[in-house]
């Protein structure tokens, strides 16, 4: 039956998708919106979007509002049925780190300079965490195991970002990343459970993905790969320690090609009002989200600038 269930979302999802896809053009956001995951329920690219749409709901800022998720390939097929959709300003995706990994990887046709950028709109960063029966009780004791014989220490994370983000502490750490071993997994909850049975050794994934089962005590958080200490999270981060690791898992929107200046205006203008409401405030509290908005030429001089950090440390670890 689950087989079957999750079959029907799957086709429900996408009669939704081709529906809107037929929409007119330029449409207000304001009176019909589509926001699109370009990943599955659930992730993160799909909480963002479920936020915006309750708080443009709750706060009458747009009606009319669906999101749909279009998973596949790093979040590339959805990048590519946003690109297919020019002009079609009542529709915005979200994207961000992942997103310039995936298209790399994928050696994706559509790039995200083939897209409109609306606005950066904030960054999370991981929690290096361990097993709570783990001998490592500092990220000292931890680096010192890894540094003897880093083939011993495997790693785990959810995805492409967490890989990233262990090759820019294997780096910091004086490891050659390429000599190192990552286990990538579906989310926290696998994270979590390859920690506990010992297939991992130590993991970097998003705070709000882990925290759960570090207060309950089944992990132990031991820093945070963050720029700045965060409030309301006790780690140090990993710079505090001497380890320069920094790299963001930020989110910004996109929207089609060929929409105008006033339509890019409009949809910041909605979303800016959405963060802007206690809810938005709520969540950022909850999942440890820096508001970090950026728009205009320097979010796609920064966009540029993310494309080369990750070439680089996907050429450190030899892909």
């Amino acid at each position: 039956m689950a087989i079957y269930a999750v079959v029907a979302i799957v086709v429900i999802s996408l009669a939704v998708f081709f529906s809107f896809q037929r929409g007119g053009l330029s449409a207000d956001i304001r009176n019909k919106a589509t926001l699109i995951a370009p990943a599955g329920a659930g992730g993160g690219w799909d909480l963002v979007m479920r936020e915006a749409q309750a708080i443009m709901r709750e706060q009458k800022i747009a009606t009319n509002i669906q999101v749909v998720n279009v998973p596949g390939a790093a979040g590339t097929i959805g990048l590519s049925r946003l690109h297919s959709m020019p002009g079609r300003a009542d529709v915005v995706m979200v994207g961000g780190t992942g997103l310039v990994a995936g298209v790399q990887q994928t050696k994706s046709a559509v790039t995200m300079t083939d897209v409109t950028p609306i606005a950066r709109i904030f960054e999370e960063y991981d929690v290096l965490v361990v097993p709570a029966n783990s001998p490592y009780k500092s990220v000292d004791d931890l680096v010192a195991a890894w540094k003897s014989n880093p083939h011993s220490i495997p790693f785990t994370g959810g995805g492409s970002f967490d890989q990233l983000v262990m090759a820019q502490f294997a780096k910091a750490a004086g490891i050659d990343p390429k000599n190192t071993t990552y286990i990538p997994k579906a989310g926290g909850g696998e994270v979590a459970q390859a920690l506990v049975t010992g297939t991992a050794k130590a993991a970097f994934s998003g705070y709000a993905d882990l925290i759960d089962q570090i207060q309950s005590g089944r992990l132990r958080g031991l820093a945070m790969a963050a720029k700045e200490p965060i409030d309301g999270v006790d780690f140090p981060t990993l710079r505090q320690l001497g380890y320069d690791v920094t790299l963001a898992n930020w989110r910004a929107l996109f929207g089609p090609p060929g929409i105008s200046p006033s339509d890019v205006k409009n949809i910041r203008d909605v979303f800016d009002e959405a963060m802007r409401t206690r809810d938005w405030a709520d969540a950022e509290h909850t999942n440890k989200w820096t508001r970090a908005w950026l728009e205009g030429p320097d979010l796609t001089t920064f966009i540029a600038d993310e494309d080369r950090v990750i070439a680089g440390l996907y050429k450190e670890l030899g892909k």
